[in-house]
């Protein structure tokens, strides 16, 4: 290839895999649906797109690399403290059953489905066991399931792609030394001693990081770039010594640092991950584009029967035996046993192993890839169509209506979330000082739990089942750390009240970032209208707004609470109710209509 014709392949590349997201956010749909396609059709209607023609040898490996990145930053987002009693059990099940499930059932159709030999249905068996973050993430983002499923089947996916690694590098060298004969045998000591090599190397990359987070105490930048390098130096190395154990040492490196006592920072960046998210994209349109139509078309029907066996049978049943005799209810059980997408590593492995052994001469090798790719666009396409409906229909996914967490216990926040409230919201409030709990508690309201706040502290801690936080207590400087901290910890947007004009606060005058209700409706003004009289009104949309009132969140027909912001105004329909304020003279408005 030409020069010209290598910029343009990386070109399109790139922009096949931010537009590709951009278009699914857009659709409300999983990025996949659209990555994979998108992929296909890029390596067949034209001759740049091709990885293997791009960067040639240095495909396999910096795929593998990528992936551990990408394991890497699933590891920081793993919790050890929601990890215990019936979930580790479930999730060490779902691991050896389904590891043990999934492969035999594809070594023993395999040859009959495929007409390939045993050795070849057992690369494709131990392939596809895997799952992953990169697909079992976004589809849960997806569908918002309660958090002891969700925490079940991302430490499942998380977990299960280093082992699948490991296990398909000591099925391809066992076939390859025992020269493709049947009943050679499974190197069992090879694959703990992989595991091993993982482990030694997610202990040096801990320490590695500990150095250089902790001790030289480098700031966001140099952090961040230090744990690029500590993860492609440590994952390199043990690749180097043993195919694929740098999988199990990014997500061992990941787990330390977000579970280590002594790191207490965050660790996961804005701009690492935006460049996760921009790797996952080029490695599925990557991946993607090296399968070809031609290759695809005798496996299409049998990969469908395949596909069928393995969400309808192999699934649940894997579901049903670990599951059992657990807390679990039915229903949590039933959505574990509908959750099982593959993903970039089934992906990666599949391109590097069949490369091998084709390189290596074993017969049908070349229908490992294309075998794969079906099985990851059909699991992905399945439970991205049916997850959401299933979910819904077996009352595990969140309801719909906003849960809103409102900060502070000043008199006028409790009158806000009465008027919440009022509009059919679940409201839950939290506060530090003990005269404000009592009065959130003898206002009927939830009160959030005193560790939930760590979040502005601690990098670890997780909001659950919250879906919008508005800080609004009447310290400026802690609304706006709290704003920034809190914005990767919840599934939803995070809204302070705007500092007083010419405040003495050490940050918050000098924060930028979205304020509630607009320059007119700072901190203190709020307090002083309350204080002079002026209360919250709930009123349907469709009533004209009565004079000298003033909207500040607009509850949509579907329960979504959306507030009105300095720079983001909100455009009310029909079916929706509005929070205003009224004026300090309008004594008897009263939260409700």
């Amino acid at each position: 290839m030409t020069v010209d014709e290598i910029l343009l392949g990386i070109g399109l590349t790139v922009a096949l895999a931010v537009g590709s997201q951009i278009l699914a956010s857009r659709l409300r749909i999983p990025a996949l649906v659209v990555l994979l396609p998108a992929g296909f059709a890029a390596g067949a209607v034209t001759e740049v797109v091709h990885p293997d023609k791009l960067v040639g040898p240095a495909f396999s490996p910096l795929v593998s690399l990528s992936v551990a990145l990408i394991l890497y930053d699933a590891g920081l987002g793993l919790d050890l403290r929601h990890l215990k009693g019936a979930a580790r059990s479930v999730v060490v099940r779902l691991i050896v059953l389904g590891v043990l499930l999934t492969a035999g059932t594809v070594m023993g159709l395999g040859p009959a489905l495929f007409r390939v030999p045993f050795a070849v249905a057992s690369m494709i068996g131990v392939i596809l066991v895997v799952s992953g973050p990169t697909v079992v993430g976004p589809l849960l983002d997806h569908v918002r399931p309660l958090d002891k499923v969700r925490r079940v089947l991302l430490w499942e996916g998380s977990l299960m792609d280093p082992v699948g690694g490991i296990l398909g590098a000591v099925v391809l060298h066992s076939l390859v030394s025992g020269g493709f004969r049947t009943g050679h045998g499974f190197r069992s000591a090879s694959f703990f001693a992989g595991i091993a090599v993982g482990l030694v190397g997610g202990v040096v990359g801990a320490a590695l990081l500990w150095l250089t987070l902790r001790l030289l105490r480098l700031g966001e930048t140099l952090g961040t770039l230090a744990q690029l390098a500590t993860v492609v130096v440590v994952a390199a190395g043990c690749d180097m010594v043993f195919d694929d154990t740098g999988l199990i040492a990014a997500i061992v490196t990941g787990l330390t640092v977000a579970n280590l006592p002594g790191f207490g920072m965050p660790v996961r960046r804005p701009f690492f991950e935006t460049l996760v998210q921009l790797i996952i994209g080029l490695l599925f349109i990557s991946i993607s584009a090296t399968v070809t139509p031609k290759s695809v078309v005798p496996v299409l029907l049998p990969t469908l029967v395949l596909v069928a066996v393995l969400v309808l049978v192999v699934r649940p049943l894997v579901a049903l035996l670990s599951t059992a005799r657990t807390d679990l209810a039915a229903r949590e059980r039933a959505f574990i046993g509908w959750m099982a997408p593959r993903g970039i590593v089934a992906a990666s492995t599949a391109t590097t192993f069949s490369a091998s052994l084709i390189t290596a001469g074993l017969p049908g090798a070349d229908k490992i890839l294309p075998i794969t790719f079906l099985v990851i666009v059909g699991t992905v396409v399945v439970y991205a169509l049916t997850a959401r409906p299933v979910a819904a229909r077996l009352g595990v996914a969140r309801p719909s209506r906003a849960r809103p967490l409102l900060v502070g216990g000043d008199p006028w926040v409790i009158d806000l979330a009465r008027s919440l409230r009022t509009a059919g919201l679940d409201v839950l409030m939290w506060a530090g000082l003990a005269q404000e709990r009592n009065r959130i508690t003898e206002a009927g309201f939830e009160l959030a739990a005193g560790e939930l706040m760590a979040v502005a502290t601690d990098p670890k801690a997780r909001l659950e089942e919250v879906t919008s936080v508005f800080l609004l207590t009447d310290d400026d400087d802690f609304n706006a750390l709290a704003s920034i901290v809190m914005r990767d910890r919840i599934d939803g947007p995070v809204h302070r009240v705007g500092p007083p004009p010419g405040g003495r606060g050490v940050v918050a005058p000098y924060t930028a970032g979205d304020t509630l209700f607009g320059p007119d409706l700072l901190r203190h003004a709020l307090v002083a209208r309350h204080e002079q009289g002026a209360r919250f009104r709930v009123q349907p949309a469709s009533v004209p707004c009565p004079p000298g009132h003033q909207a500040l969140f607009v509850v949509r027909r579907d329960g979504r609470l959306e507030p009105v912001t300095g720079t983001l105004p909100v455009t009310a329909e029909e079916g929706d109710t509005l929070v205003l304020l009224g004026p300090a003279s309008a004594t008897g408005a009263g939260p409700a209509t």
